[in-house]
């Protein structure tokens, strides 16, 4: 089911020079600061935009705070009943997106959507694939996570580069842009509904021929963060497990799942 916004302004799909696809989940605390900082940013900017909101099954009043914000750009929501995860929310919001480049971001703006602009002169030069890193020479990280969080995130990067066959510092940062090509193509592919989903997509970045360009950003952990460190780390080493499964069985070859995926 998808929400048109009331807005009067509409944009041409076929013009539309960037979709952000924004996932959420009971974020009526943080929603707010989403719209703020879009407000702020996107009426002064000179490409043509759309905001894709997927609701994935919020169980509280996300969407209604989202509509009372009055946001001053584009938007749509996207929503379903059930909670599938965020890898299934970002596929949802991918399949609705219309831009010639997709951007996707978290609602806590832990990345601000000013970083952005760093990533303009390579969309411009026709980069399929360009992620946010917080590992690499020239982050800035303005609030660190725990030290165990930290550290485990960590081991997860040595393994996931394990799987995909290395090349990439930061997986899981949530500010990764792809062409329409890319966008398309990974996605119309990707399985994994939840924490294990950034890998495969950076796994099918790969295996479909797009180079990752990796960019430093600015970084800020939210303490109200939603992913269970122990429940989720073992989920998503299954899920890397799963990747290797999935090549192997030959599932990503299968015609592209864009028509029939479910809600």
């Amino acid at each position: 089911m998808m929400k048109k916004s009331n807005t009067a302004k509409k944009t041409n799909s076929k013009n539309t020079d960037l979709s952000l696809v924004i996932p959420m989940y009971n974020e009526v605390e943080r929603v707010g600061r989403a719209v703020d900082a879009l407000n702020s940013f996107l009426p002064k900017q000179d490409f043509i935009h759309e905001v894709i909101f997927v609701d994935d099954g919020s169980r509280d009043d996300t969407v209604a705070k989202l509509h009372s914000l009055k946001p001053k750009f584009n938007y749509l929501v996207v929503g379903y009943p059930n909670n599938h995860g965020k890898g299934h929310a970002l596929r949802k919001g991918m399949q609705k997106a219309t831009g010639k480049y997709v951007l996707f971001l978290d609602v806590d703006m832990s990345t601000p959507i000013e970083e952005l602009r760093k990533f303009k002169p390579w969309m411009e030069d026709g980069y399929h694939v360009i992620i946010g890193t917080r590992k690499a020479h020239g982050a800035n990280l303005v609030k660190r996570q725990a030290p165990l969080r930290q550290k485990m995130g960590e081991v997860f990067t040595i393994l996931s580069n394990l799987a995909i066959g290395g090349g990439v510092t930061d997986f899981t940062c949530g500010f990764k842009c792809f062409s329409k090509e890319a966008a398309q193509k990974i996605w119309d592919a990707e399985t994994i509904d939840r924490w294990g989903f950034d890998t495969e997509i950076l796994f099918l970045a790969k295996k479909f021929g797009y180079s990752i360009t990796e960019l430093p950003v600015v970084w800020a952990n939210d303490e109200r963060t939603r992913v269970s460190l122990v429940k989720d780390a073992a989920r998503s080493l299954t899920d890397l497990f799963k990747i290797r499964y999935n090549d192997l069985m030959g599932i990503y070859e299968q015609k592209p799942r864009r028509k029939s995926s479910k809600s």
